[in-house]
């Protein structure tokens, strides 16, 4: 069984929201972003969303295209953030899901890259500018490697689409709850719970809340209706504000931004 359903059935029984950092590889560099990882699987994180930096993002916000900048700069590469999952893969069974680019899973041949995927002890991913309608191959061999990819849903999602994106997501649905690009908001959308409800209704697949929620506050709120609290920009940001410090320190102190976040989701 695929961790990212293990999880969810694991939290669904025990009546409980998963917790899904996002965190980008690479930066600073890819041995704190690993040790990352495991510091936030500590603090209660369920799953990780990792980032794999793009030069030309499309759905993230300034916070996180700074991250992707900072990781290109210092020479991240596919193949590397890769090699980084299969040595975690020693220490931790944590789910985690790679957001990524078409583009770059598009260029050697989306079989390919979800093979290599899959090999290195990722799960599942993510991909923003892809349409649901497309590359059937890619759903194809994904599928048959019992590996998920997440589709998303906004909420200028007609009921419809959303029912098709519902029918052939895998793992979990991502719930944008923003019209917009990632980034650290002060309120939600006030229809945040009532879209939630109403997407829950149309499956049985979980469904996970992302964009702009950035506060413990937040995820207390959204942990309430959805099956799982996704934050990026505000963990993001703390990275880069403790940037000069030394990894240990690093660690440690966006670790405990992360503790107070899990506290809020799972209230």
């Amino acid at each position: 069984m695929n961790r990212i359903d293990k999880k969810f059935r694991e939290l669904k029984a025990g009546k409980k929201t998963a917790f899904i950092p996002f965190i980008t590889a690479g930066d600073p560099d890819l041995q704190t972003t690993k040790a990352l990882i495991l510091e936030f699987e500590k603090r209660g994180a369920d799953i990780i969303e990792l980032g794999i930096p793009f030069s030309d993002p499309i759905a993230d916000g300034p916070i996180i295209q700074a991250s992707y900048y900072r990781a290109l700069l210092g020479g991240v590469k596919v193949a590397r953030i890769l090699d980084m999952v299969s040595e975690l893969r020693n220490q931790s069974e944590i789910p985690i899901v790679a957001m990524v680019s078409y583009s770059t899973v598009y260029k050697g041949g989306s079989r390919i890259f979800v093979e290599k995927a899959f090999n290195a002890g990722l799960d599942g991913l993510t991909i923003p500018d892809l349409p649901v309608e497309e590359d059937d191959d890619l759903f194809e061999v994904a599928k048959k490697n019992d590996f998920k990819i997440v589709c998303f849903i906004a909420p200028t999602t007609t009921d419809e689409r959303m029912a098709l994106i519902a029918k052939r997501s895998q793992g979990f649905l991502y719930y944008i709850s923003v019209v917009g690009i990632t980034g650290i908001r002060d309120t939600l959308p006030e229809d945040i719970v009532q879209n939630i409800s109403r997407l829950k209704q149309m499956t049985n697949t979980p469904v996970a809340v992302g964009f702009g929620v950035s506060t413990a506050e937040h995820a207390k709120m959204v942990g309430k209706v959805a099956d799982g609290v996704i934050v990026g920009s505000a963990i993001m940001r703390e990275i880069e504000r403790h940037a000069k410090e030394s990894s240990e320190k690093l660690v440690n102190a966006v670790g405990a931004f992360v503790g107070q976040l899990v506290l809020g989701a799972k209230g």
